[in-house]
C-alpha cells in the first residue's frame, strides 16, 4: 500500500501533469488560431494582469501593428480582431506561470517537511529546472516570428512542445514509481520494448509539431494516398535532411507514416505482451494503450480529411499526449522491480 506520507506527493505530481496536459492543448489552439505572435514582449516576472482599460488595449494593439505579422499578413485586423487572438496567447502564458507555481511552492513545502524520499529529490529539481526553461524556450520560439518573415520556426515549435512532453512524462513516471501495485515479474525484453514505445511516441509527437509549424496538414487532405500517389513529387525531389524537414509535403508524409508505424508497433506489442503472465494492474494500461493507439490514428485521419479544423486538431494533440502518457504508464508497470522505490 502507498504510505500516507506519499499520497499528497502523488496527487501533487498528477495534478501538475494534468496542468501540463492542458497547457499542451491550449498551446495547440494558440497555434491553430495563429495567436502566438499577438504578445510581442516577454515579461516573465510581471505582466500577469491582462489589459484593464481601453488605453491598455490600444497600447498593445499598437505594439502588434508594428510587427511584420500585422503588416504583411493581418493588416485587415481591427482592435476587436486583435483581442480574439490576444486572449489565447495570454491564457497560454498565464497557465504556464500557474503550472510553475503549483509545482514550485508544494515542492518547497514537501522538501522542508521531509516528505520527499531521497531518490525523488534530484528528479524533482530537474522538473523544476525544465519548467523554468520552458518559458525561455517559448519566448525563443515566439521571437523567431517577430522578424521580416512572420512565421514561427517549426523547429523551435517542436523544441517547445517536446520539452513540455518531457516534463509531462517525467511527472507521470515519478508518480507511478511512488505508487506500489501488485505485479508479476516481467521479461527484460518486455520492459525494454515498452520503454522503446515511449521514445517512439515522443518522436512522433515531434514530427507532429513540425507539421503544425509548417501548416503541413493543409497540403494533402487525402488518405492513404497523398493526392493520387503514395509519395508526391515534393518528397521525391527533396535533397538534404534539413530541406526534407522544412518541406510541408515531406513533413506530412513523415508524420503520417511514423504515426501509422507507431500504432502498428503498439498493437503488435500488445498482442505479444498479453500472452505473458501479467497482473491486472499491468494489463490495464497495456489494453488502454492499444485502444488509444487506434483512436489516435482515427483522429489523425479525420483531422486531415476535414482540412484541420481547430477543435478536431486540438483533440488530436490531446490524443497524442494521452497516448504518450499511457505509454509511460505501461512502461512503469512493466519495469523490473526496484525494492524501496515504490514497488513490491
Amino acid at each position: 500500500m502507498l504510505e500516507k506520507s506519499q499520497r499528497p506527493v502523488v496527487v501533487w505530481l498528477l495534478l501538475t501533469a494534468a496542468m501540463v496536459f492542458a497547457m499542451a492543448v491550449i498551446g495547440a489552439i494558440t497555434r491553430l488560431t495563429e495567436s502566438g505572435l499577438s504578445m510581442v514582449e516577454w515579461r516573465p516576472l510581471i505582466g500577469a494582469l491582462p489589459p484593464l482599460s481601453e488605453a491598455d488595449w490600444r497600447k498593445l494593439f499598437d505594439e502588434y501593428r508594428a510587427t511584420p505579422e500585422f503588416q504583411k499578413l493581418n493588416a485587415w485586423m481591427d482592435l476587436a480582431d486583435f483581442k480574439g487572438i490576444f486572449w489565447w496567447e495570454y491564457v497560454h502564458r498565464l497557465w504556464g506561470r500557474l503550472i510553475w507555481l503549483v509545482f514550485a511552492l508544494p515542492l518547497a513545502w514537501f522538501w522542508w517537511r521531509g516528505k520527499l524520499v531521497p531518490w525523488l529529490r534530484p528528479w524533482l529539481l530537474l522538473a523544476l529546472i525544465l519548467g523554468a526553461l520552458q518559458g525561455a524556450v517559448g519566448w525563443w520560439m515566439v521571437a523567431s516570428g517577430l522578424v521580416d518573415d512572420p512565421h514561427v520556426s517549426h523547429f523551435r515549435l517542436a523544441a517547445h512542445l517536446g520539452l513540455a512532453v518531457l516534463v509531462f512524462g517525467l511527472l507521470l513516471a515519478l508518480a507511478e514509481r511512488l505508487r506500489p501495485v501488485s505485479r508479476l515479474p516481467t521479461p527484460r525484453w518486455l520492459s525494454r520494448a515498452s520503454t522503446g514505445l515511449v521514445a517512439f511516441a515522443f518522436v512522433v509527437i515531434l514530427s507532429g509539431a513540425l507539421v503544425a509549424g509548417l501548416d503541413a496538414g493543409l497540403v494533402y487532405n487525402t488518405f492513404p494516398l497523398m493526392g493520387d500517389t503514395w509519395v508526391p513529387a515534393e518528397v521525391r525531389l527533396v535533397g538534404d535532411a534539413i530541406a526534407f524537414l522544412s518541406t510541408p509535403a515531406a513533413v506530412q508524409f513523415l508524420h503520417r507514416w511514423l504515426a501509422t508505424l507507431l500504432a502498428l508497433s503498439i498493437l503488435a506489442f500488445w498482442a505479444v505482451a498479453r500472452r505473458e503472465p501479467l497482473a491486472p494492474a499491468q494489463r490495464a494500461p497495456l489494453d488502454l494503450l492499444a485502444g488509444m493507439a487506434m483512436v489516435q490514428v482515427g483522429l489523425g485521419i479525420l483531422t486531415l480529411l476535414l482540412g484541420v479544423p481547430t477543435g478536431l486538431a486540438a483533440t488530436h494533440q490531446a490524443g497524442a499526449l494521452a497516448l504518450f502518457g499511457l505509454a509511460v504508464w505501461t512502461a512503469g508497470r512493466l519495469r523490473p522491480s526496484s525494492p524501496g522505490r515504490g514497488s513490491r
